[in-house]
């Protein structure tokens, strides 16, 4: 079996363009001791990979000329050597712009419960890079609290929609 990669095949000067990344096929990887293969179901395309494709510092290392892009995914657990994921697992995290990827010690997944009905789309909306940031932005970071005003700037991106969604159901005032 084959993994279609989208690699980094150049630093994009202004736009983005056909020759900043090239596809490939590489082998599956294969599951070793204490890990999971997860065949990726949907990919996120956020603007903040636009900045890791540029040699610039920031809060992630720069993606690599040669690598994968590195994007948050979703997908579900085929095989499992790892006593967190288990077969048929839905899981989110870091995929990368591939068909296939590996779940271990380097790379964790958060696994979503079994029951709540949600799929993939869901799953990358809700508890995506998305919801998980609007989550934790409003309620850790700005410490709201029911009955406050909340002004979000970005509210007509996704992120901020969100935020502003929770909020709503969290009780703000506006």
């Amino acid at each position: 079996m084959i993994n279609r990669q989208l690699i980094l095949s150049r630093r994009p000067t202004g736009l983005v363009d056909g020759a900043t990344t090239t596809l490939v096929e590489s082998p599956r990887p294969t599951c070793g001791a204490d890990q999971a293969l997860i065949k990726v179901g949907m990919l996120s395309i956020d603007p903040t990979i636009r900045t890791w494709m540029n040699d610039a510092p920031g809060y992630l290392p720069a993606i690599a000329v040669g690598d994968v892009v590195r994007s948050g995914g979703a997908g579900v657990v085929v095989e499992s050597n790892s006593s967190r994921y288990k077969v048929g697992d839905i899981v989110s995290g870091i995929t990368g712009w591939q068909e296939w990827t590996i779940a271990d010690e380097n790379n964790h997944f958060s696994v979503i419960p079994a029951g709540l009905g949600l799929d993939l789309a869901t799953v990358m909306n809700v508890v995506g890079l998305t919801g998980v940031t609007a989550y934790f932005g409003l309620l850790e970071v700005g410490k709201f609290h029911e009955g406050d005003v909340v002004v979000v700037s970005g509210a007509a991106g996704a992120t901020g929609s969100v935020a502003g969604q929770i909020a709503k159901a969290r009780g703000a005032r506006k």
